[in-house]
């Protein structure tokens, strides 16, 4: 039986080689609390936006590392024995099969890179 979440999580990509990304635009036109967007593809990884507000639930990649970088708010990432605080221009390598949890108290927008094959919501 599949997990059912409340985030919305777009796979698709949505800008191709040399078309201008705007996060300005993105961030003002979100009005969900947790959304992930796939951005472009380099190679055969993604570059992924969070506009997130709120906690992700625990989770971990099995066979994947998960990049995390703020541009904007703090967010705080749980793992079993310590939390990660990451501000503006701030980022972070999670190793796979490290159980972690993202949080945000306050409106934080993010870049991730990882593969293009991650499952988000963690295996």
């Amino acid at each position: 039986m599949t997990q059912q979440f409340n985030y919305v999580t777009k796979l698709d990509v949505k800008f191709e080689h040399l078309q201008k990304i705007d996060i300005p635009k993105m961030v003002a036109e979100c009005t969900d609390k947790w959304f992930n967007q796939t951005l472009t593809r380099v190679n055969e990884s993604v570059v992924r936006i969070g506009i997130v507000q709120g906690e992700y639930h625990w989770h971990k990649h099995d066979n994947d590392d998960e990049f995390f970088f703020v541009l904007q708010g703090q967010l705080l990432i749980d793992l079993e024995d310590q939390t990660i605080e990451l501000n503006s221009n701030e980022g972070v390598t999670i190793t796979k099969g490290v159980m972690h949890r993202p949080r945000a108290i306050v409106k934080t927008v993010m870049l991730m890179v990882e593969t293009s094959d991650i499952v988000p919501t963690g295996n």
